[in-house]
């Protein structure tokens, strides 16, 4: 779980709390993952799940693209990534950023809304510029397909894209030698999925797009089935299965003829390259129940209160104690890890089994490479960033 060359420098540091990322982990997983896709299917990384320059500086040489979710993140995935394709995607795109993104010459547009439609058709003819759209579709999903999914975008109500029916009132904007090209349909509508179900829905998408060619005579040569492929922070060790879903993203190629496949993973490219490094100031109990207070908290770490979860995380015991008094700890006694704040909400572990743990010691979270510092409140009470360590 923790890599031999992460565990060595969360061991030395001198400053905490820190992010550790071990980039060459993450070059490795990387190119396990694109090796496992078939070549028909493009892998575009969805920035927002961690969007450090180092880390894209990393993924880039094995991605096809990238995919950002506002004017911001498209400026600075194009510095810390030139020259790689974008996709823009996300609800709510603004006049500005569309304007930005048709200057900066942005690959593909996936467009939530006729509303959205409309004003990229006009900022691009303002422009005389061109733009290629995929349509963003929510597709009705039954309980079967979204059972397993930790969050749904489609597949019922969602302010995330296009209504299947209103597909048709969005053509007359796409044809007739306009500014707006109709590349195919996007539909990401799940995250949390394993292989299995994630090559269900993408089937679905594909089914579905090829009935739409025949019903408006379209020609739609890719579809993005989104990204969403499971992390299970329960269960640290495993992984998404991207030799199954290779095979299957192969087999649904086959059926589809002349049709490339986009996928757009995020948290299940970044989240096992990154460590949060951080080292207990007290050990308490109350009403019977032992609580280890450690430095930072979920205003760093926002992830195990965003999905409300005990995160995983490994001990580096210190045997160095200064004091001189008695050296607060526990030891084989399931233990609560919560932050500095003032808010019973900052807990990153309940009651969670150690074999001992002590004040001082150093505690390292897994599966803080994705969705973590960069989601979190940072000024909330002030205290001070962590530091972050990119291991080469």
């Amino acid at each position: 779980m923790l890599t031999a060359r992460a565990a060595e420098r969360a061991r030395a540091l001198d400053e905490l709390p820190a992010y550790v990322y071990d980039l060459t982990a993450l070059d490795a997983h990387a190119r396990a993952v694109r090796a496992a896709l078939p070549p028909r299917v493009e892998l575009y990384y969805a920035a927002k799940a961690n969007p450090a320059p180092e880390l894209l500086a990393a993924l880039a040489p094995h991605m096809t693209g990238f995919e950002v979710s506002s004017g911001g993140e498209l400026t600075h995935v194009r510095g810390a990534a030139p020259g790689r394709p974008l996709a823009f995607g996300g609800p709510g795109k603004t006049e500005a950023e569309l304007g930005l993104a048709l200057a900066a010459g942005v690959e593909r547009f996936h467009v939530e809304s006729e509303h959205e439609l409309r004003l990229l058709a006009a900022e691009a003819a303002s422009r005389s510029a061109a733009a290629d759209v995929l349509l963003r579709v929510n597709l009705p999903l039954g309980a079967a397909e979204l059972g397993g999914a930790a969050l749904a975008m489609g597949g019922r109500p969602s302010p995330f894209g296009l209504d299947p029916d209103r597909v048709g009132d969005c053509l007359p904007l796409l044809t007739g030698g306009g500014p707006l090209r109709l590349r195919g349909i996007h539909a990401h509508l799940a995250s949390g999925l394993d292989a299995a179900a994630q090559l269900a829905v993408a089937a679905r998408i594909a089914d579905w797009t090829r009935d739409a060619e025949a019903r408006y005579g379209l020609d739609l040569p890719e579809v993005c089935v989104g990204g969403g492929m499971a992390v299970d922070y329960g269960r640290p060790a495993e992984r998404f299965d991207w030799a199954a879903y290779g095979e299957g993203l192969r087999a649904l190629a086959a059926r589809h003829p002349g049709r490339t496949f986009r996928i757009e993973p995020g948290r299940a490219l970044t989240a096992y390259c990154g460590w949060y490094v951080t080292d207990v100031l007290d050990i308490k109990h109350s009403h019977g129940e032992p609580f280890a207070v450690l430095r930072g908290g979920t205003h760093h770490l926002r992830t195990p209160a965003a999905k409300a979860h005990s995160h995983p995380f490994t001990v580096l015991p210190r045997e160095t104690w200064s004091r001189p008094w008695p050296r607060p700890g526990v030891r084989d006694t399931p233990v609560t890890l919560v932050g500095q704040l003032c808010t019973p909400k900052d807990v990153l572990a309940t009651r969670a089994p150690v074999p001992e743990l002590r004040a001082g010691d150093r505690v390292a979270f897994a599966l803080a490479g994705a969705y973590a510092w960069n989601i979190s409140h940072h000024d909330f009470l002030m205290h001070p960033p962590p530091s972050f360590h990119y291991l080469n």
